[in-house]
């Protein structure tokens, strides 16, 4: 059905257009100069040191685990409050997820203090996920890692530009990716990024997302290499020119697109703060974040009751979603037994309200006032 308001809607024009007619007119399409751009403009905008273009955040996942030395037999504890790449990645190298509960209904992000009772002589590392931009608990999750020898993967791919006590999100742990997915805060339809500031990590990685070969083919085109070893076992992980354009494009108007973003969860939060059935997660939140989804919980609750507000919602025009069904609920992820009551409950009875730069206040106190009415019924 058409929606009145849709969950997401691209913040794109004729920026973008321009980007990509350039780069085609340029005849340089696969990695070349606009990844590399893309990419030195990452690492300024997060004060990182190094910064790899991919094809997406699934791969740039995969990758920082084997980059962070994570294989078959090692144990790796993460959030099952995600979508499922953040697991399947753990799986792609052979390790074994370990699945951590969530803070609760008020802070949907991992929770240390449960974190660290998973740990066992396999762990060798922490995957955490900054739930809508929202920063997990980085200052005690930092502190476990250190204590244990492990490892720290940021899945930031809700967070460019989110920050956790003055850092950006991605770039607190030993790696972070990004996602470039089409309902994303750069949007660009599939691509993502690897950043670190550890020169190992990315040297390695830059071998890795292209075959394992020493050189790239705009390298050789342009005279800076004529020929090439492959070092290891690589893969085609790369992203392309056309893609890294359009999110040059969507960078220049990422700061103006969260702080309306920021605008209108404070809108959000006037309207439902007073409905006392529902459940606003980080309401009290305070430092600057992405705003990826506007999440409410309800509460009292269940699946039923949960599916019925939203049918209510869409019979009103309003476009809603759930982040995330459980991964350990899967089919697949089943014989990892887990018991994560926490997430379970907010699996069962989020809801995810439409967000994005172009709602109007008039949309949003009409999404609002219809939730309301529907909970008071």
């Amino acid at each position: 059905m058409e929606y009145k308001i849709p969950l997401f809607d691209l913040n794109f024009d004729d920026q973008e257009e321009k980007a990509v007619i350039e780069t085609l007119r340029s005849k340089w399409i696969s990695t070349g100069p606009k990844t590399a751009e893309l990419e030195n403009r990452f690492n300024e905008l997060l004060s990182c040191k190094y910064s790899l273009g991919m094809a997406n955040c699934t791969v740039a996942l995969h990758m920082g685990l084997i980059l962070l030395g994570v294989g078959a037999g090692d144990e790796v504890i993460t959030p099952s409050l995600t979508f499922v790449a953040t697991v399947n990645a753990i799986r792609y190298v052979g390790a074994t997820p370990v699945f951590c509960d969530i803070k609760g209904l008020d802070d949907l992000t991992i929770d240390p203090t449960i974190l660290e009772s998973l740990i066992t002589d396999k762990t060798k590392a922490i995957v955490v996920m900054h739930y809508g931009g929202f920063p997990c608990d980085m200052d005690q999750i930092m502190a476990i890692a250190q204590r244990h020898d492990l490892k720290v993967l940021e899945d930031a791919c809700h967070g460019p530009l989110s920050e956790y006590h003055g850092k950006k999100l991605g770039t607190i742990g030993d790696i972070g990716c990004f996602s470039f997915f089409s309902n994303k805060n750069i949007s660009t339809g599939e691509g993502g990024m690897l950043v670190t500031d550890v020169p190992e990590y990315y040297e390695r990685g830059k071998l890795l997302r292209s075959h394992g070969m020493t050189s790239l083919s705009y390298e050789r085109a342009k005279g800076h290499s004529t020929a090439y070893d492959v070092m290891e076992l690589g893969y085609n992980y790369r992203m392309d020119d056309i893609h890294a354009a359009i999110a040059l494009a969507q960078i220049k108007k990422l700061r103006h697109d969260l702080e309306k973003r920021s605008k209108i969860r404070q809108r959000y939060i006037d309207n439902l703060k007073s409905i006392n059935t529902i459940e606003i997660p980080f309401i009290n939140h305070c430092e600057f974040v992405s705003n990826y989804v506007f999440p409410i919980v309800l509460k009292n609750s269940n699946a039923e009751i949960r599916d019925n507000v939203r049918q209510q919602l869409h019979g009103a025009g309003i476009q809603t979603s759930v982040h995330y069904p459980a991964a350990h609920r899967f089919s697949i992820y089943k014989t990892y037994r887990a018991s994560l009551e926490k997430t379970e409950y907010v699996a069962n009875n989020e809801i995810t309200l439409p967000m994005y730069a172009k709602l109007t206040m008039e949309q949003i106190d009409y999404i609002s006032n219809e939730l309301r009415e529907i909970l008071s019924s």
